[in-house]
């Protein structure tokens, strides 16, 4: 059985970084696409960037191009998302998502397994 464990979220100011972290395990990963959401209150899990581990390739959402990085160790079997330059509203819940295949993957129907989610709050 997958499971995903999130940390490294908190309080930071503008501007400032962050780096969540998901400890991955239960399963070998080189087939899997791995992913990061975020859910604001009231809102549905949007979107945030997501990897091949396999080949590393990357793939993010507009709205945090340029800002954040997405990236694994494999030794480690944990992702990470850097994010840098946040803003107020990057304040959300950030849950790590697992799917077994070699495709993109954007939506979060698409995705198998989840972790439990690690708070991010970002003030003006």
């Amino acid at each position: 059985q997958v499971q995903l464990v999130e940390s490294g979220g908190g309080l930071v100011q503008a501007g400032g970084s962050l780096r969540p972290s998901c400890a991955a395990s239960g399963r070998t990963f080189s087939s899997y696409a791995m992913a990061w959401f975020r859910q604001a209150p009231g809102k549905e899990h949007d979107f945030v960037a997501a990897l091949t581990w396999g080949s590393g390739s990357t793939y993010y959402a507009d709205s945090v191009k340029g800002r954040f990085t997405i990236s694994r160790d494999k030794s480690k079997n944990t992702l990470y998302l850097q994010m840098n330059s946040l803003k107020p509203e990057d304040t959300a819940v950030y849950y790590c998502a697992a799917h077994r295949g070699y495709g993109r993957y954007r939506e979060s129907y698409e995705y198998d397994y989840w972790g439990q989610g690690t708070q991010v709050t970002v003030s003006s």
